[in-house]
Parts: structure tokens; C-alpha cells; sequence
């Protein structure tokens, strides 16, 4: 939903069965790791994502990702020649 326009907490509680105090807990888990902005104008809280930090964090997911596509696909092959074995 941030990826499209910021939005208020009650925006972003909407079409969850969550109470506001609940997505405001998960606000904050995002705010802490940088990820979501929050501003306050009265008593409306708006989010907007964290552009800067979310492409900080992309680009240590994509670096990752390589060592465990590796290490998934040599799991498969161990898998596959255990099953081979079994049969």
C-alpha cells in the first residue's frame, strides 16, 4: 500500500482485522529498521516508505541470494540422490 502514495495508520489498518494499537506495533518494527517514515500532522499519522533504506536492503538480500540458491540447490541434490537410494 506505501509503494503506491503515503498513507495514514488508519488507511493502513483498514482491510486488516487488526486493531489500530496492533498495525501501530508493526509501524513501528518497520520504523526501527528504517524502512517506513512516519510524520505526525495533529493527530493523523502519515507512513511513506523509506526509499533509501529499502534499496540498502535489496541489495543486501540480492548478495545473499546467491549463497543460498546455491546452497538450496546442492540441498536438492543431496535430496534427490537419498530419495534415489531409497527406491
Amino acid at each position: 500500500m506505501l509503494a503506491q502514495k503515503e498513507r495514514t495508520v488508519s488507511e493502513l489498518a483498514e482491510p486488516f482485522d487488526m486493531s489500530l494499537a496492533g498495525i501501530s506495533k508493526h509501524i513501528k518494527v518497520l520504523e526501527r529498521a528504517n524502512l517506513v517514515d512516519r510524520s505526525v500532522n495533529g493527530r493523523t499519522h502519515i507512513c511513506r516508505l523509506n526509499a533509501e533504506s529499502l534499496s540498502q536492503a535489496t541489495k543486501w538480500l540480492h548478495f545473499y541470494e546467491k549463497f543460498w540458491s546455491n546452497r538450496f540447490d546442492l540441498l536438492e541434490s543431496e535430496l534427490l540422490k537419498a530419495e534415489k537410494k531409497e527406491h
